[in-house]
């Protein structure tokens, strides 16, 4: 048990550090045997307590944890571990090979296989699996790459060069020996050799070569003067052709596409009402649509609006599950597509198939014909255009084909106007025979009219309600020519009075359902109707007003129908 650090030993401590790095006292070493810096500072260089460190180390400042040693091994293309005789069980049906499944084999297909043959077994090949776990090795893009590959391109390349050079030299060859046949002795001065030598030097790797006119643009370096970012030094090359118009002198029009000066760009399309053929610049916008960004973004917005619709799917969040969404989707809309198209093609037809023979031969014509003002051919033989059906095709001895006539909302005949398809014609006679028969066929029917409207006439004539006679007294009808009693007048008003007094002051909510003050035996006599009348008041008269409700009745007047005095005020006119 270590003994706890008194200040002595706390103080010969401080002295050696300050020996160490003045470099009087050799430096303190770690467990390796590796001199420790003694200007580092104890925070770095002492370690926690947790790690019970007994002697002076920096381990705990490295990378203590085991590194992984990752070989960027790969697999061994083509070798072969063993060559069977006859097929085994669990081997490939098609090779023979334990490599792989007959499903997965990449040989042709044997009219019998090595299952049934036990011949050409081929070998078995080398399976690996190899489990690569660094970080750079997973995402090694040339792992497994072998230069020497590179090789045969390289040889590849040359030995098309060679075949070029020397297809080139024949052709500048016959070319100088046509050349020197067509001049004569014009060239004669000059020898073979100098002419092939010309020849060499302006022709060969003509495609290569880039026009002086050309290559100055590119060659041409300009000092940038007065820059956006202030400085003034610097180069730049000049990358456009003289030839090209500036993108802000494509369309002058001040509500165009905006051209910034700053960075050269125009993102709209200028002209966008233009033809596409006729369009030298469609904005750099078009270029930057290019590609795979309409597959981003029609992955993004099927993100947001099955987001919208409820779907737990991010773009960001999860991409993996966003765009195997989107493969779905797309996957059902183009069924559904096929099988949209597929039905309208079925109802409608398919206007790209080959038309059927007899509509091929309804054709046109291009023969001249003339006509006048009033339709007439003037010139030329009219040619009626002709249908893929048959025409003037006469049946049942039918003069007319079926819908030359039209009558009473119906088609028929022309010839004999039947009206029934594929009837036989009778000619001029079944025509007469027609007739006649419309117009027996409307005399039956008149005379049938006549005899139910006799028939009918009869019944009322025969009725016994013509010798019935209306009992007006049981309504109380006035024919004018009844007697009235003036008693029984005076009677029924005092009765009619107490009645109408008795319905103002008796409580008739209490009645029963099916009381009636009176018997049901009371008959209305005519006084009781005169009382009604006398005792009727008229809201529209004008002069009811001035009758009184104490008007004493008269019983000769009464008796004569005249009113009473002052009845309704007529008596004061």
């Amino acid at each position: 048990m270590s003994r706890l650090a008194t200040g002595e030993d706390y103080r010969r401590k401080k002295e050696l550090e300050e020996a160490r790095k003045a470099g009087l006292a050799p430096a303190e070493l770690d467990e390796d045997g590796k001199e420790i810096n003694p200007h580092i500072p104890e925070y770095m260089s002492a370690a926690p307590w947790y790690l019970n460190s007994e002697h002076a180390s920096l381990k705990h400042q490295k990378d203590w944890r085991d590194k992984v040693d990752d070989k960027k091994a790969w697999y061994d293309r083509g070798v072969k571990v063993f060559q069977a005789t006859k097929w085994r069980k669990g081997a490939c049906d098609n090779c023979g090979s334990m490599s792989h499944t007959t499903k997965d084999c990449l040989e042709r297909p044997r009219t019998k296989g090595a299952k049934l043959t036990n011949k050409n077994i081929a070998a078995d090949e080398k399976v690996e699996d190899l489990t690569l776990v660094g970080w750079d090795s997973k995402r090694d893009r040339w792992n497994g790459y072998d230069a020497k590959d590179y090789v045969k391109v390289v040889d590849r390349f040359e030995t098309m060069d060679t075949i070029r050079k020397e297809m080139k030299k024949k052709e500048q060859v016959e070319r100088a020996y046509k050349g020197q046949a067509q001049t004569g002795s014009d060239d004669d001065e000059q020898t073979d050799d100098e002419r092939l030598r010309k020849e060499g030097e302006g022709g060969e790797n003509d495609d290569e070569k880039i026009g002086d006119e050309e290559d100055a643009g590119f060659a041409e370096v300009t000092k940038r003067v007065r820059t956006t970012a202030g400085g003034a030094t610097g180069s730049v090359r000049n990358l456009r052709i003289r030839e090209d118009v500036a993108k802000y002198l494509l369309n002058l029009d001040p509500n165009s596409a905006y051209y910034d000066p700053k960075s050269r760009s125009m993102r709209q399309d200028p002209n966008p009402d233009k033809p596409m053929d006729e369009k030298q610049f469609m904005g750099e916008n078009f270029v930057r649509r290019n590609g795979d960004y309409a597959v981003w973004e029609g992955l993004t917005m099927h993100s947001l609006e099955a987001h919208a619709k409820g779907q737990d799917v991010h773009m960001q969040a999860n991409p993996s599950l966003a765009e195997m969404l989107y493969k779905q989707f797309k996957d059902k809309k183009e069924v559904l597509q096929k099988q949209s198209k597929t039905s309208i093609v079925d109802r409608y037809g398919d206007a790209g198939e080959k038309a059927p023979e007899d509509l091929l031969a309804v054709q046109g014509t291009e023969r001249y014909v003339e006509y006048d003002r009033m339709g007439r051919v003037v010139k030329g033989q009219e040619a009626k255009a002709r249908s893929k059906y048959e025409e003037d095709v006469m049946v049942n001895n039918h003069t007319h084909v079926w819908g030359s006539w039209w009558g009473s909302g119906v088609w028929g005949y022309g010839c004999r106007h039947a009206t029934v398809r594929n009837s036989y014609c009778t000619g001029k006679a079944g025509s007469h025979a027609a007739v006649a028969m419309g117009e027996q066929m409307l005399a039956n029917m008149e005379a049938k009219a006549g005899e139910a409207e006799a028939s009918e006439l009869k019944k009322r004539q025969e009725s016994k309600l013509n010798t019935y006679e209306f009992n007006k007294d049981v309504w109380g009808a006035d024919d004018g020519t009844a007697e009235l009693d003036p008693t029984k007048v005076d009677e029924a008003i005092k009765r009619l009075e107490e009645r109408s007094k008795a319905a103002m002051s008796s409580d008739k909510s209490k009645r029963g359902y099916n009381s009636l003050e009176n018997s049901g035996s009371d008959m209305v006599t005519a006084e009781d109707m005169e009382a009604y009348r006398l005792k009727k008041s008229r809201g529209d008269d004008p002069l009811a007003a001035f009758a009184s409700k104490d008007t004493i009745l008269d019983p000769e007047a009464v008796a004569a129908g005249k009113p009473p005095a002052a009845a309704g005020g007529y008596d004061f006119v």
